[in-house]
């Protein structure tokens, strides 16, 4: 009996120790202890605030800016056209000239000579000629010796023609208005024919020419006679207008040639400096947004971010057109877009924002 108890004793002293052991070791899945562990409730987080500014497209038209040089319009290197020596040589280097100013002078070579026996020879024609010409009409001589008679006197013409033309070529005159740049002829300098030696460098430096290579993406937009500024190395800034596109690339470089001519009454502009032209092209449909609005798109391409409908980013990819010191004109854009200013490099496509408006003026500080 006794035995009985002290088992019965030990058992509801095993159960209660279980009891109390069960609460101190296993979890206990209450309604606090799962708030306790459950991560607290997510809140609505606020769209991501940008700056926009509306885009106004309209027609411009962009400056392309170039470095070539000037090149006078005209330049020859006068020769002798007939044989001789030279005898005299009126200029000297740097000398303005006139149209038809006499250059240099050959000697004769007996050319006065035949210019002479040239007129004497056509007067004996003539005289023949009137004389016969009475004969011939009153019968007394057949009419086909005045056929040879007028014939013989247009050959005497023809031949005093040639002689007062060789004459002529004894003389070297300047073929148009210009300055003498280098003369490489002596007086007397050679005991033989100085047919086509080379008198005299003849330059004329109105017009000047500013030359320039353009690329064959912006061929397209150049356009004769548009105006066009030249800015000089030495600091002087004058208006010409283009006077040739050329139509035929350059072998080497791929360029094509455009001349833009100055006006240069004065010769103050000399060949050959350096020179920056600035070209406009045609107009193009473009806005002008600030510099900092442009960036990058997940694609790597170029554009800016503009907010859409339901306030949601969306990327346009664009061209620049002109490019200015805080500011830039670019075509893609539509008008009247709400473009990213500020902010564009914290958000993405697709994502939702909160666009503040601000005016251009401000966007470009």
């Amino acid at each position: 009996m006794m035995k009985a108890s002290r088992i019965t004793a030990i058992g509801l002293v095993a159960a209660a120790a279980a009891w109390i052991l069960s609460g101190q070791l296993l979890p206990q899945e209450r309604s606090d202890s799962q708030a306790a562990i459950r991560p607290p409730a997510q809140r609505a987080q606020p769209a991501f605030r940008v700056s926009v500014a509306r885009a106004h497209v309209e027609q411009r038209s962009p400056v392309l800016t170039l470095s070539g040089r000037t090149e006078a319009d005209h330049k020859v290197m006068v020769t002798a056209r007939a044989g001789g020596v030279l005898t005299k040589l009126n200029i000297r280097r740097g000398q303005h000239v006139k149209k038809g100013e006499i250059i240099a002078v050959l000697s004769d070579e007996a050319r006065e000579a035949k210019v002479a026996e040239a007129k004497a020879l056509l007067a004996q024609r003539k005289a023949e000629l009137d004389a016969k010409r009475t004969l011939i009409q009153s019968g007394s001589l057949p009419k086909l010796n005045l056929v040879n008679l007028e014939a013989q006197y247009s050959a005497a013409q023809a031949a005093l023609a040639s002689a007062q033309a060789d004459y002529d070529r004894g003389t070297v005159r300047a073929p148009w208005a210009g300055v003498i740049t280098d003369v490489p002829a002596e007086v007397g300098g050679a005991a033989f024919s100085v047919a086509g030696k080379q008198i005299a460098e003849l330059v004329s430096l109105d017009p000047m020419l500013a030359v320039v290579e353009v690329s064959e993406r912006k061929l397209g937009g150049i356009r004769v006679s548009e105006r066009a500024e030249v800015r000089l190395i030495t600091g002087q800034t004058v208006m010409g207008h283009v006077r040739y596109v050329s139509k035929v690339a350059s072998p080497t470089t791929r360029t094509y040639r455009v001349e833009v001519e100055i006006a240069n009454p004065d010769g103050k502009i000399p060949d050959g400096i350096t020179a920056e032209v600035s070209l406009k092209l045609e107009p193009v449909a473009a806005a002008q947004l600030p510099r900092s609005a442009l960036t990058i798109s997940s694609g790597g391409d170029i554009g800016v971010r503009v907010v859409g409908a339901n306030d949601t980013v969306t990327f346009v990819p664009v061209k620049l057109v002109e490019d200015g010191r805080s500011t830039m004109w670019v075509s893609g854009v539509a008008d009247g877009a709400q473009v990213i200013v500020r902010g564009q490099g914290f958000v993405r496509e697709g994502q939702i924002v909160a666009p503040v408006a601000v005016d251009n003026k401000q966007a470009a500080r």
